[in-house]
């Protein structure tokens, strides 16, 4: 599988967003990770499906939906309808994960289950052959701008071992604090994807953001 970055727009000037979105598309990312955080599940607030359906008109990227909400089953169907490819609940937020994960699929969407830092992989390892992309968070979710916490990395092998002793076919991807400096190095330890949010929007011209997708890709 080739490496895999999601720029989040959860870093990106919503004063000029068809500009941040088409900067994406120039960059050589090949998904926009959209945060969507209800104010309970997480200490913040950000967007829902209705901006959702408007982005979607601006670019044909897939849209990873990782939704940081309380009851995400409630809300599947309508970020299906406005235009998300992927969408990935937290573990932690649905007591019937299984079914919310078939719910996904059934839309004809990649489905994601995510887990906080202090989450064990073992919470999804009964239902590992129903998920599509599991998302390993990196920092606690909520804000940007966090740094990345090292513990991580033993999920991320043991998940990556899952992969190559056939017991399950997720594509790995992280979330939070993951850079320039240190993405490569996480892509060796057997990430496939990861999200980033200030590491690619503080870098203002569209040159300096395709020099870092190339760098962390190694093109």
């Amino acid at each position: 599988m080739t490496n895999i970055i999601a720029p989040s727009i959860l870093s990106a000037d919503f004063t000029n967003i068809a500009h941040e979105i088409a900067s994406i598309e120039k960059s050589g990312a090949q998904w926009v990770h959209l945060d969507i955080m209800d104010g309970v599940f997480v200490p913040n607030i950000t967007f829902g499906p209705f901006i959702i359906k408007q982005l979607r008109k601006l670019t044909k990227l897939p849209f990873d939906a990782h939704l940081m909400i309380e009851n995400p089953a409630d809300y599947i169907e309508a970020f299906a309808k406005a235009g998300c490819d992927m969408i990935t609940v937290h573990a932690e937020a649905d007591r019937h994960l299984h079914r919310t994960v078939d719910y996904i699929r059934s839309f004809g969407l990649k489905a994601g289950v995510a887990l906080n830092p202090a989450t064990p992989l073992s919470a999804v390892e009964a239902i590992s052959d129903s998920i599509d992309l599991l998302l390993l968070m990196t920092v606690n979710p909520g804000f940007g701008g966090q740094s990345f916490i090292p513990q991580v990395i033993e999920k991320i092998e043991k998940a990556s071992q899952m992969k190559k002793d056939g017991k399950a076919h997720w594509t790995i991807s992280l979330d939070g604090g993951v850079n320039y400096d240190n993405a490569r190095e996480l892509f060796a330890k057997g990430a496939d994807a990861t999200v980033m949010g200030s590491a690619f929007f503080s870098r203002k011209s569209d040159e300096e953001r395709t020099e870092l997708i190339t760098h962390v890709l190694n093109l």
